[in-house]
């Protein structure tokens, strides 16, 4: 049974793992601290804990254990247990508030937009807030200019609204840019020098060496010198995919394909060569870049082989050490080196200045890929708008500096790589790039070395480095903001990764790669808590509704399906292979005259106007961040053992709001026998070749028949409730 703060002896700081005399010295302290709050106030823990990190005692080094403890023995109290009001860990201070990017525009501009209302970035955030969501005009006109943006033909207007037919409205008619040349540009606001750092990175295996690093200048060199071959192998418009790790050479590249006026098509590193001819064949791609081989771990894993098994068109393979390339090539591909030289260029000398191609803001410059319920993910492009979007989020959620250093392990071929490309580079802050695997030790010295100041994880990666331990030793300090996307978080393992920089501030973000940003999220100007967002997206409305459509009143606590209001700078207007109304708007409620846009997300808003995401109102589940279908999963799995009549698989969230967990439901044939832990080995095996090597089944159910729908359709719903009714009752014994 968990003591409250008030019941705890030294004997309990010892049990926690601290020597005698660290015990010693914190429940001193700590009996310092609950002296300024009689034991009658204990209806407001958070002053008890903002107090005790405000002085920095838990310290990084300090066992999670300890941390654990202190953590829950402070909102141990009868008013926490019996309300809905999470516990608050962060808590922004003022002077902290007019120093963050939002904060600063705030003093400056919100006195004259909100008149005597304004008082100061924190308690004046909700009305500033509402305000971006009325007069999204207006707050982009001023927002614009804090991006590193240089228009070769500015905007007509900011938003036209009067083609009906587009629910998003036209945002920046008129306007033409080339948003690669953007981000590699100098610029005075965001102070970004020439002399810059631009990138710096490791290479795994050299974790002892010293951190390499280009600046703007050598990236701006390099970029055009990528740019320049491309436009003489390729031509303008040409989709061109990267299946390859988020390299800096990757990113390069990326920003090469974009200059040179073409699109890039995203293939995330993990897919099979299925997965991969089916975003090549969608996309229409007409060439590839991509590596021999990937390392992790001191060993070598094939790449390119994937590639062209899946691929007829030209690829372009980088070597993943030296110069050469460790594979033999088919006759119509070449490798990076010999791509260079095909158009007279090398990375040891200046070329011409490349002039970009400059486009249209509505211009495709990347196809991503979301997977849906249909058997083919949704190609959904990203136009140049889709990039302002993003940066624009990480200028005021995550609160992304010039001079910042920001690390987030991930990969082009997700939404993340791209995002944090363009916060990066349009906000002035220095990307940072680990090659290798982010799950040990030498990644996280890489972040100690590198001195990262914003780090982005997903949940599970958490998780994998608190269960191991292998953070341990490490002095992550420098971090001013960690991140968190693409899955529900786990409390503990966020309260682990807190704990690591004296408790700074999570920000938990959920979005779409349809969205080009988050339209939930954390703020530097709101308290946070463990697993939840404070607040929409800047400009973002939304309205949570029931199963009839009548939205909830926005100050009432309850849980239902999400609409966003339709206005959305970056947010899709079209998918290549569906149908975008359909998908997005067909069959939403009217609200305030307009049709909201479809997200899929059930969620929560508790007493204290947190939001928590509850799953998904489709059959869309989230595995290790990665979004699937049932349908795909079922797909392979009813194919996977000739015992097998169907199959319906489900993504259960565990209790304590971890990532979801895969569950398959079995039917078998009429005469036929086979064990759960059989088909869990089988279906593993075969997501992880036909899918995404990633993907893992945690449990199989047989079970005699589904239950349906008088229209015969499984209820997937039905089945994943049981589920998670078990695992309840389990949790409980």
């Amino acid at each position: 049974m968990v003591k409250s703060v008030r019941e705890l002896e030294v004997e309990d700081l010892v049990n926690a793992g601290l020597t005698l005399a660290e015990a010693n010295e914190l429940y001193r302290l700590l009996r310092d601290i609950l002296s300024h709050y009689p034991s009658d106030s204990d209806n407001h823990p958070s002053l008890i804990w903002r107090h005790l990190v405000s002085l920095k005692l838990l310290k990084p080094s300090f066992p999670h254990s300890l941390h654990h403890l202190l953590y829950h023995s402070v909102y141990h109290s009868p008013f926490h247990s019996h309300h809905a009001s999470l516990p608050l860990y962060w808590f922004p201070s003022l002077d902290h508030s007019k120093r963050t990017n939002l904060g600063r525009f705030m003093e400056t501009r919100a006195p004259q937009l909100l008149g005597s209302s304004y008082k100061d970035p924190i308690t004046s955030y909700p009305l500033f807030h509402n305000f971006s969501v009325q007069h999204p005009q207006l707050y982009w006109s001023l927002l614009l200019k804090e991006l590193s943006l240089s228009f070769v033909q500015p905007p007509k207007c900011i938003l036209d609204t009067s083609d009906p037919s587009r629910h998003g409205g036209t945002w920046l008619p008129g306007s033409v840019l080339n948003i690669a040349d953007c981000c590699v540009q100098p610029s005075s606001h965001p102070y970004k020098p020439d002399d810059s750092l631009a990138i710096v990175w490791r290479d795994e295996g050299f974790d002892d060496s010293e951190v390499n690093h280009i600046t703007l200048k050598q990236l701006r060199q390099q970029v055009m010198i990528a740019a320049k071959a491309i436009d003489a192998t390729f031509s303008k418009g040409d989709a061109i995919a990267i299946d390859m790790p988020m390299t800096a050479n990757a990113v390069i590249i990326y920003l090469a394909i974009v200059l040179a006026g073409c699109a890039v098509v995203s293939i995330a590193d993990s897919f099979a060569p299925k997965e991969i001819a089916t975003r090549l064949r969608v996309s229409k791609a007409k060439g590839v870049f991509t590596q021999d081989f990937i390392a992790r771990g001191g060993r070598k894993f094939p790449l390119y082989s994937r590639v062209i098994e899946a691929a007829a068109c030209k690829v372009i393979v980088l070597p993943v050490v030296g110069d050469d390339v460790g594979v033999q090539l088919r006759e119509q591909d070449l490798s990076w080196k010999g791509f260079i030289s095909s158009a007279n260029q090398t990375w040891n000398s200046w070329s011409d200045y490349y002039s970009p191609s400059y486009q249209s803001v509505d211009a495709v410059t990347n196809i991503l890929f979301s997977s849906g319920t249909t058997g083919d993910p949704k190609a959904i492009p990203w136009t140049q708008l889709a990039p302002i979007r993003s940066a624009a989020d990480g200028w005021a959620a995550i609160d992304v500096q010039a001079g910042d250093v920001y690390c987030w392990p991930t990969n082009l071929g997700w939404v993340m790589g791209p995002t944090i490309l363009y916060q990066c580079f349009l906000l002035g802050a220095t990307l940072a790039l680990y090659h290798g695997s982010p799950q040990g030790h030498n990644f996280g010295k890489f972040v100690q070395d590198a001195g990262v100041t914003i780090l982005g994880t997903v949940p599970s990666l958490v998780k994998t480095w608190k269960n191991t331990k292998c953070m341990e030793g490490l002095d992550w300090t420098k971090i001013k903001t960690f991140c968190s996307t693409g899955e529900t978080s786990n409390v503990d393992d966020d309260l682990w990764l807190s704990s690591k920089a004296y408790y700074r501030p999570i920000i938990e973000l959920c979005g779409g790669t349809e969205l080009a940003s988050s339209y939930i999220a954390g703020s530097p100007l709101q308290p946070q808590a463990f697993g939840a967002f404070s607040t929409a997206s800047m400009t973002t409305g939304f309205v949570i509704f029931d199963e009839n459509g009548v939205p909830y009143p926005d100050d009432v606590a309850c849980v239902g399906e999400v609409g966003l209001f339709p206005l959305s700078l970056g947010a899709s207007d079209r998918i290549l292979n569906a149908d975008h109304e359909k998908v997005y708007f067909k069959g939403m409620p009217i609200y305030k005259g307009k049709v909201l846009r479809r997200h899929g997300d059930i969620i929560r808003r508790t007493v204290d106007g947190f939001i928590v995401v509850q799953g998904r109102a489709d059959d869309t589940m989230n595995l290790g961040g990665i979004k699937t279908s049932s349908i795909e999963i079922e797909r392979v799995c009813d194919g996977a053992d000739e015992c097998i009549l169907e199959t319906a698989a489900v993504g259960v969230a565990t209790m304590n709001r971890g990532p979801e967990q895969l569950v398959v439901f079995v039917v078998l044939k009429k005469g036929y026998n086979s064990s759960a832990e059989t088909l869990k080995m089988k279906f593993t095996k075969a997501i992880q070749s036909n899918l995404n090597p990633l993907f893992k089944v945690t449990l199989v159910k047989i079970v005699p028949e589904f239950p349906r729908t008088s229209s015969n359709k499984i209820l997937r719903r039905v089945l994943r409730d049981q589920m998670k009714h078990e695992l309840s009752a389990q949790s409980r014994l």
